[in-house]
This record gives C-alpha cells, sequence and structure tokens, in this order.
C-alpha cells in the first residue's frame, strides 16, 4: 500500500522548530543556511529564537515553515531514503504546497524560500490591515455555510476558503461579511463560529493582486517535473507537469484549500500511511478525523526521522 507525504501550512509555527533536526544532521543545517542565504538574512536566528510575534509574521512563517520541512527531509535523505521510489504522493496545505515541490525537486529550496517571501508579502500587501477577515465554523454543513457566505456578501467578498475536514470550515473575505457570515452560521447551529486572529483574508478573491503577482514570480525561477506527482489543494488531483502546477498555484492563492477532499482522494487512491512532515502534527489531526483508515505519522524532529526511517526504510 502506497504511502503519500504531506506538509503543513501556516500555524503550524513554534519558536524553536527544526533546531534539533539542524543540530543532529548537517544535512538539515544546511537547508536553513541556504535559506538564510537566499532571503539575505537570518531566519535561521528567528525561527529558534523567536520572538514569536515576529515569526508568525505571513513573510516570516511561511518560508520559516518550509525550511523546517525541508531540514526533515534532508536528514531522511541523508539516511539513505528516497522520495521518487518511498512515495507515491505529496501535497501540502496552502504554502505547505510549495514545501511538498521543493521536497520533490521542482523548485530549489532557495527560490522556494524567495517564493513563499514573495507570497507572504503579496497575500498581506493586497488587502489594508482591517478591512479583511477569517472565521473557524465547526460543526455545520458545507452548503449551509456556503449558503450564509452568500447571503453575507451582498456584492461583498465572503466565501469558504479551507475545507479542513473533521467538521471544520474556514471562511473568508471583506470583514463586514465574515462577521455576519459568521453569525448567520451559528444561527443556523453550527457548534461555534470563531473569528481568527489572522492578517489578511487568505483564499478569497480579495488576494487576487497577490496571485497576479505570484504568476510573475513562479515565471521567473528554474522549474522541473517533481520526482513524485502533487496532489493540489485548488483541483485534488495529481500532477507532475511544471506548466500545470504553476498554473494550480496561482489559482490557489484566491482558491479554496481542499484538504478535506485531499485526504479522502489518498485513501481513494490506495494510500496507507500520510507522513506530515516538518513542524507541528495539525495534518496529522485532520487525517484522523477524515479517513481513520489511513495511519498517520510526523516528521519534524530527529528521534522522528529515526522512528520514521525504521517504518519506511
Amino acid at each position: 500500500m502506497a504511502v503519500a507525504f504531506t506538509f503543513p501550512g501556516q500555524g503550524s509555527q513554534a519558536v524553536g522548530m527544526g533546531k534539533d533536526l539542524a543540530d543532529q544532521f548537517p544535512e538539515a543545517r544546511r537547508v536553513f543556511e541556504e535559506v538564510d542565504a537566499a532571503l539575505g538574512e537570518n531566519l535561521s536566528k528567528l525561527i529558534w529564537e523567536g520572538p514569536e510575534e515576529t515569526l508568525t509574521l505571513t513573510a516570516n512563517a511561511q518560508p520559516a515553515l518550509m525550511a523546517v520541512s525541508l531540514a526533515a527531509m534532508r536528514a531522511l535523505e541523508a539516511r539513505g531514503f528516497s522520495l521518487k521510489e518511498k512515495v507515491a504522493y505529496v501535497a501540502g496545505h496552502s504554502l505547505g504546497e510549495y514545501s511538498a515541490l521543493a521536497a520533490a525537486g521542482f523548485v530549489s529550496i532557495g527560490d522556494a524560500a524567495k517564493l513563499l517571501r514573495t507570497r507572504g508579502n503579496a497575500m498581506q500587501a493586497a488587502v489594508p490591515a482591517g478591512e479583511g477577515a477569517m472565521a473557524a465554523i465547526i460543526g455545520l454543513e458545507q452548503a449551509d455555510v456556503e449558503a450564509a457566505c452568500a447571503e453575507a456578501a451582498k456584492g461583498s467578498v465572503c466565501q469558504v476558503a479551507n475545507d479542513n475536514g473533521g467538521g471544520q470550515l474556514v471562511i473568508s473575505g471583506a470583514k463586514a461579511a465574515v462577521e455576519l457570515a459568521a453569525k448567520l452560521c451559528t444561527e443556523k447551529g453550527a457548534k461555534r463560529a470563531l473569528m481568527l486572529q489572522v492578517s489578511a483574508p487568505f483564499h478569497s478573491a480579495l488576494m487576487a493582486p497577490a496571485a497576479d503577482i505570484m504568476r510573475e514570480a513562479l515565471a521567473g525561477v528554474a522549474k522541473q517535473a517533481p520526482v513524485v506527482p502533487v496532489v493540489s489543494n485548488v483541483t485534488v488531483t495529481p500532477t507532475s507537469d511544471p506548466d500545470e502546477i504553476v498554473r494550480r498555484l496561482v489559482a490557489q492563492v484566491t482558491g479554496r484549500v481542499r484538504w478535506r477532499e485531499t485526504v479522502e482522494w489518498f485513501g481513494a487512491n490506495g494510500v496507507a500511511s500520510l507522513y506530515e512532515v516538518g513542524a507541528g502534527k495539525v495534518l496529522s489531526g485532520l487525517a484522523r478525523r477524515i479517513n481513520r483508515d489511513i495511519a498517520t505519522g510526523t516528521v519534524g524532529t530527529a528521534a522522528e526521522v529515526e522512528a520514521a526511517l525504521t517504518v519506511l526504510g
């Protein structure tokens, strides 16, 4: 039965992440050095020492999370692991799709860091501070959430941004519309409707200026076919075609992260084990809620690298 690797998105960051990988694997440390060199700054120091509020800024969190994921990958590979031989598919949650693609050789680590810094800055700049919002809706059917968004939008923007599974949907758009939609969802019977502490309305139509910037940025980097197909957030289908990957990455900026469907797709296509490569355990928790038949593992620390190798070989 097949194995898939998944790569976490924003929200999984924590001060100190990846430090023991860098301490124990020279190959992992080199990833952080590559990212620092590409960005022309000491992002590693921020990752390992904080402060947390600076690490959490979108423009920092995105390349930082990619760095930790790729450090874990290089640690595995230093012990003889081959992504191409052992893994059937890769996928990542939002920015994690870039980590997945870098792991599979689509772009270099340095270019991935630059792309994610550009992406973070572009997403932040797309909407003036305070004008956008996001909210998590727990325990309400997707059709009801979409109906609430449509009712609240009234010529503005309000849409489902993330379908995370386990009864959790995230909505995004103009602040007033999202606040109204969250209220409507509560009235429709949602268990919770929680406004999120985010800096911009990610994965909504308001991110269109950022999508244009990413189209241009992606055109300017060297690309090659990934050694493993990537299952895209926006289409939930695998591809190894570089031009198609670029189209999907551009669409992802304004499009829905279809994570529940991604895990369901894995289950329907012979994947028996999902490993979350990088910081935290968010995707593993979601996977267990979506499909209990798929085994989950995490590879984000030196100890987890060793444990994964005993299973994966």
